[in-house]
């Protein structure tokens, strides 16, 4: 099953088309196919849309068409080349758990890649590999081993200067809208809270909390180690405290009033509304094929609306034309360079859009190259980049003519853990520093984390419009405190806590996550119920939600609504 949504399908062949054509291929018997057919299509719910044409599918019901056909022989072997990027959070979850089902019954071995370490957390054996060489490998518990740590999170103002002091004292620092992350090596978590007050003292910190590091910061370490990050180039990223606190914002960059997109019979969008203060990071957050890409064309005059108004930059998105796009810059999903011309020929190509002079040229040329970190790739062809790389330079391309609102439509789908913290650590400083909104969309939850404020869209309305901390309360007063359950059979267990009416049901890695209101009772009844089902429970503990676990949460709870009415 190769990379990308649904490239091992035929767009125009319907969802069982598509099954019997590979079921042909492979000399699968009419009896078998029947029974196989019939099966698959029920655990990944697509036996109502057995007539949909492919092209018309979502992108999660793609890429669990494409697992049907990848598995309809039952091969003794499946590969699988990052099958869940560009995939939400859901789908991603009823992916995993169909594929890991499947293969537990037949016995069934699988190599699979991927740039989301919580799914890496899931397999047997893990290899990390970085720039063609293995860093480590193993199973994944012995690989987060091999660095030993402390993850240290807390609040603290001026955040600029918080970020810029820890930056010089700790390899891995990250700013998660107004929190701070520190990953402190080699230290218990007491130790590891002591060093990081120390940096801050004389700062206005608190809030400090300590967790047990994830495989990703394993992963970065380990690249900081054998030097397969370059520190000088990352030392690029860090601020200038003395502007970055200079930043006022006052206004409204985006607005969004009503927005109504139909084609045809079929609402887009219906009624769509948020506004986005200047110098704001700003995440638009669903399921595939929620709207999100829809309102970013509209925004951007690339879709006319239905109706409703929308501002951007103080123009009006439906007659401004020219100037809106004069002080927009936008990235999107499916292209943004020309993979034929070198990294400066992109750039320059894109100056000359806009109508810079050679000078002015010149100089923001140099300023991109310096930004995104593309020194000795000047000449290399955009086509032959890294992801990483590749993402940064068109980021580049689109600020070459310093617009006051960027639009970036999951910009880091496919990019290596630290490929995409070099790239929020630039939208950071470009929002904190020199005031530019951006308005981004992903699918990556942990990065839902970086945004000061998000809506979550479903079925082309906004359900939620709130700050992540906000977001998160939200649902811990609906659901309660979330648990994060260790065990022996992650899958097992999971689906023993679905039948055993628990809520918000999740796997994370090899753990579960779940919510409950009174976590004492849940204990108890987690226990209970893990052991009648022959299943072993390691550990149990409250942990704060994370965005994946509120996302996850939102969007079972609205689906359960839709089928109640339909």
């Amino acid at each position: 099953m190769p990379q990308g949504l649904g490239l091992n399908l035929y767009p125009e062949l319907s969802v069982e088309e598509n099954i019997d054509f590979f079921a042909r291929i492979r000399m699968v018997p009419k009896e078998e196919l029947t029974l196989r057919k019939k099966r698959l299509l029920e655990m990944t719910r697509l036996d109502q849309f057995r007539d949909r044409p492919m092209k018309n599918l979502s992108g999660g019901m793609k890429q669990k068409l494409g697992l049907v056909c990848t598995l309809i022989h039952e091969p003794y072997l499946v590969i699988l080349d990052e099958p869940t990027t560009g995939v939400d959070p859901v789908s991603r979850r009823d992916f995993w758990a169909i594929l890991s089902e499947i293969l537990r019954e037949r016995g069934i071995t699988a190599l699979v890649s991927t740039a989301y370490m919580d799914e890496a957390m899931r397999f047997h054996r893990t290899s990390v590999m970085f720039k063609g060489q293995i860093l480590a490998q193993g199973e994944p518990a012995q690989i987060i081993n091999l660095v030993p740590g402390a993850v240290v999170t807390c609040h603290a103002e001026p955040q600029a200067d918080a970020l810029v002091r820890l930056k010089s004292c700790f390899s891995q620092v990250v700013a998660l809208g107004p929190q701070l992350r520190v990953f402190v090596e080699k230290a218990k978590a007491e130790d590891a809270v002591g060093q990081v007050r120390s940096t801050l003292k004389g700062l206005d910190a608190d809030t400090f909390d300590v967790w047990d590091p994830e495989l990703e910061d394993v992963l970065i370490a380990l690249m900081h180690k054998q030097g397969a990050i370059d520190a000088e180039s990352d030392a690029q990223l860090s601020f200038s405290p003395a502007v970055a606190n200079l930043v006022k914002r006052n206004g409204v960059a985006i607005k969004a009033q009503e927005l109504v997109r139909d084609f045809g019979a079929f609402r887009a969008l219906d009624r769509v509304s948020f506004s986005v203060p200047e110098g704001e990071i700003f995440g638009l957050l669903g399921s595939n094929g929620a709207g999100k890409t829809t309102v970013i064309k509209m925004l951007t005059g690339i879709l006319s609306p239905t109706s409703g108004e929308g501002l951007v930059a103080g123009s009006d998105m439906r007659g401004a034309g020219i100037n809106i796009k004069e002080h927009i810059g936008y990235m999107s999903q499916a292209f943004s360079l020309y993979r034929d011309l070198t990294v400066v020929e992109n750039i320059r190509l894109y100056a000359g859009i806009y109508g810079l002079s050679r000078k002015l040229t010149k100089e923001r040329t140099n300023w991109i190259i310096k930004m995104a970190g593309l020194e000795g790739h000047e000449t290399d062809l955009a086509g032959r980049l890294p992801m990483g790389v590749s993402q940064r330079l068109a980021l580049g391309c689109a600020l070459v003519h310093r617009p006051r609102v960027l639009f970036l439509d999951e910009p880091t789908s496919g990019v290596d853990p630290n490929g995409r913290r070099r790239f929020w650590d630039i939208l950071f400083k470009l929002s904190r520093e020199e005031g530019v909104t951006i308005l981004v969309t992903t699918h990556y939850m942990s990065e839902a984390e970086h945004c000061d404020h998000l809506c979550l869209m479903h079925a082309g309305r906004i359900v939620a419009d709130a700050s992540p901390v906000e977001m998160k309360r939200q649902v811990e007063n609906e659901a309660g405190v979330m648990l994060d359950v260790g065990t022996d059979k992650p899958l097992v267990s999971m689906d023993l806590s679905e039948k055993a009416q628990f809520k918000g049901v999740s796997l994370f890695g090899n753990r579960i996550h779940l919510l409950d209101k009174e976590p004492q009772t849940a204990i108890e009844r987690i226990h209970k119920t893990l052991e009648a089902g022959s299943v072993t429970p390691l550990d149990i503990r409250e942990r704060p939600l994370s965005m994946e676990d509120v996302f996850i949460h939102r969007v079972l709870t609205l689906e359960k609504e839709d089928r109640a009415i339909s």
